[in-house]
C-alpha cells in the first residue's frame, strides 16, 4: 500500500511540474514575442501553404496577446495534469497526436489570409481525450475522471463552432477530434481473465 501511494504521488509529482513549466513556457514565449515586436507571431499556421506545415508544432507554443494565454492557461493547466497522471511518456504521445492534428486540420480548413496559434486545440484536444478514455480503456475510475471533468469544461464543446470569426473552431475541432482519436490510437491493452473463474 505504502509503495502505491509513493507511486501515486510521485506521478502527481511530476504531472504537476511538467504542467507548470509548460505554462510558464507559454508566458515567457509571450513575453518574447511582445518584447520583440510580435516577431514569434510568423510562427502561425497560415492556411494552405507548403512552407507553413513547418509551422504546425510552434503555433501550438504561442499566443497574439496575454489575454490569450490566459484565457489557455488555466484548461491546459488542469486538463494537462489530469492526463499526465497517467504517465508522461504517453501524455507526450497524446499532445503529439493532438498537435498535429489540430495544426493539420488548420492548415487545411481555416479561411485564407489567416494566423492561426495558440494552445486551444491542445485545451480541446485534451478535453476530448479525458472524456473518452475511460470508456475506451474500460477503466472506470477513469469513466468517473471523464464525467467530473465534462461537467466542469463540458461547455467548452460549444467552442467547435463556427461562431466568433475572431476564434479558430477549426482549431478546436481538430484539436477534439485529435484527444479522442489520441485514446483509441494509445488505449490500454486489456488484461485476460483468469481461466480458472470460468462459469457458465
Amino acid at each position: 500500500m505504502t509503495d502505491t501511494r509513493t507511486s501515486a504521488t510521485a506521478r502527481a509529482v511530476t504531472a504537476g511540474a511538467v504542467m507548470l513549466a509548460w505554462v510558464a513556457l507559454l508566458w515567457v514565449l509571450e513575453g518574447i514575442d511582445v518584447a520583440t515586436g510580435n516577431s514569434l507571431d510568423t510562427y502561425g499556421v497560415s492556411p494552405r501553404e507548403p512552407a507553413e506545415l513547418a509551422d504546425v508544432v510552434p503555433a501550438a507554443f504561442l499566443h497574439g496577446s496575454w489575454e490569450h494565454v490566459a484565457s489557455n492557461s488555466v484548461p491546459l493547466l488542469v486538463l494537462g495534469f489530469i492526463a499526465a497522471l497517467g504517465g508522461i511518456r504517453r501524455f507526450a504521445a497524446v499532445v503529439l497526436v493532438v498537435v498535429v492534428t489540430s495544426g493539420l486540420g488548420v492548415w487545411l480548413t481555416a479561411p485564407p489570409d489567416t494566423v492561426t496559434l495558440g494552445a486551444s486545440g491542445v485545451v480541446f484536444g485534451l478535453l476530448g481525450y479525458l472524456l473518452v478514455r475511460g470508456f475506451v480503456d474500460r477503466r472506470p475510475l477513469d469513466i468517473v475522471v471523464g464525467v467530473v471533468v465534462a461537467a466542469v469544461y463540458g461547455s467548452l464543446l460549444w467552442g467547435v463552432l463556427p461562431t466568433d470569426s475572431g476564434i479558430s473552431w477549426q482549431g478546436h475541432l481538430f484539436g477534439l477530434i485529435g484527444g479522442v482519436a489520441a485514446a483509441f490510437l494509445l488505449r490500454r491493452p486489456r488484461r485476460p481473465r483468469d481461466p480458472g473463474r470460468v462459469t457458465v
